[in-house]
């Protein structure tokens, strides 16, 4: 009996373990505008790698804490890691 439940045991952790390694869904353009627009950044601004899926970028030069806030919840529900890249484009020249 001891040997059926450390059997049943360890199948019940494998099946966990599983489950944490799913691989990352990549999300096609027309999702994370849906998403960017919903958390008030532009087009564009939220970008999934090919070689980092696991990722989802904002890039944005000042995102407020809302915005922040928004991307990383829908990050984590799509088993993302959300990270913020902080641009400094550059200004327009004086005329």
């Amino acid at each position: 009996m001891k040997a059926a439940n450390g059997c049943l045991a360890l199948a019940v952790a494998a099946c966990g373990l599983s489950a944490c390694a799913t691989p990352a869904r990549m999300h096609d353009d027309v999702q994370l505008n849906h998403v960017a627009l919903g958390c008030g950044l532009a087009l564009g601004e939220l970008i999934q790698d090919e070689s980092e899926k696991k990722l989802l970028l904002a890039i944005r030069q000042e995102p407020t804490p809302q915005q922040r806030v928004c991307v990383a919840k829908w990050a984590r529900r799509n088993g993302l890691k959300p990270v913020f890249v902080k641009m400094q484009f550059p200004e327009e020249p004086a005329t």
